[in-house]
């Protein structure tokens, strides 16, 4: 499986391949930079089709931890992890504590989380054998949940975005469309109802699709559907990628702002948005809301309202690139990957 040679290979620091012969562990670990300290990033735990999947999926995350920390100004590198599994099926005791024992190999250099197929208890079982672990509950908090932080801060990224989108100061009568109501959606879903905006949802979970639609009296569609929503803002909340060529050209939306890591299916995208008129809200500025929280939650000075704060700043962030992609005629995904690199990997 070529390594070095991987179109999303962005000279990563530490790639490591673990298995455990006794739990069925088949995992990756991948550190993408650690200049502005350890590398912090999920654990997903996924049944990819073939290691070169996994391997993919993990380069491209890797690396968006490392954007997204810079971004959130956090004194942390970028990393993740993925185990090739069936949560529901083949997730068990000592397959995560051999997880743990793997990142406890590396001596602190990757701290693991919450993500994708896995849970804070599975973090406390992991836990139990290293304790380079975030996202577990401390400083009183009832829980260790990142979701209500991200969800958020993608809301803060959100007003930003229609401001300079759509010329709106609110989101009342503000059409969005919400892919994905797991967590993080549901969450972001509540806020933007909240505002006055009106909704269009889809998920692969009906039931919990029709649940959260009741709630909020918002309309629900098929999955396939969503694309084609008349709405002013499309909002990706599932897995990556949800962006292709076919889907950017059946958008109605001229605002793009969601929780899901890796939105573009290509880097190429971002200008087929651009040339289609669509404001594109680059993933991992306005997802970073957990991980600021995560951050903060390993301070002995951690405090609710300062961590509000600093993610309300993903918001300021947004604004200051949305403005120079505008006056530099270039695609926000491509100024933010700019301003990241400055703070991680300054000249010189």
């Amino acid at each position: 499986m070529p390594v070095f040679d991987h179109p999303e290979f962005d000279h990563h620091q530490q790639i490591v391949f673990g298995s455990d012969e006794a739990s069925g562990l088949r995992a990756i670990i991948a550190i993408h930079d650690t200049t502005r300290g350890p590398a912090l990033g999920g654990l997903r735990i996924f049944p990819y089709d073939s290691d070169a999947e996994a391997l993919t999926d993990v380069l491209r995350l890797s690396r968006g931890m490392t954007y997204k920390s810079a971004l959130a100004d956090l004194p942390l590198g970028g990393g993740k992890a993925v185990i090739i599994a069936d949560p529901r099926r083949d997730k068990t005791p000592g397959l995560l504590r051999a997880m743990g024992r793997l990142v406890d190999d590396l001596g602190g250099a990757y701290i693991t989380a919450e993500d994708s197929g896995s849970s804070e208890a599975d973090m406390r079982r992991i836990a139990e054998v290293t304790e380079n672990v975030g996202g577990l509950p401390r400083h009183g908090a009832a829980s260790g949940d990142p979701s209500p932080f991200t969800a958020w801060g993608v809301y803060c990224a959100l007003k930003s975005a229609v401001r300079h989108g759509l010329g709106r100061d609110d989101l009342a009568g503000v059409r969005v469309a919400v892919q994905g109501v797991g967590n993080v959606g549901a969450h972001l879903a509540r806020h933007i109802h909240a505002a006055g905006a009106r909704l269009v949802l889809t998920d692969v979970d009906a039931a919990a699709l029709a649940h959260l639609a009741e709630e909020l009296g918002a309309e629900a569609v098929a999955p396939a559907a969503i694309a084609d929503a008349e709405v002013d803002v499309f909002a990706p909340c599932a897995l990556g990628a949800a962006l292709s060529e076919a889907v950017v050209d059946r958008l109605k939306a001229r605002v793009v702002c969601g929780a899901a890591n890796n939105q573009l299916a290509a880097p190429a995208i971002a200008e087929r948005l651009m040339a289609r008129g669509i404001l594109y809200t680059p993933d991992y500025v306005a997802n970073a809301g957990g991980v600021i929280e995560i951050a903060w939650q390993r301070r002995e000075d951690y405090r609710r309202e300062a961590v509000m704060a600093h993610i309300e700043g993903i918001g300021a962030t947004l604004d200051e690139i949305f403005a120079r992609a505008d006056r530099e005629g270039r695609s926000p995904a491509s100024v933010a990957d700019a301003l990241a690199r400055e703070r991680f990997r300054p000249a010189g």
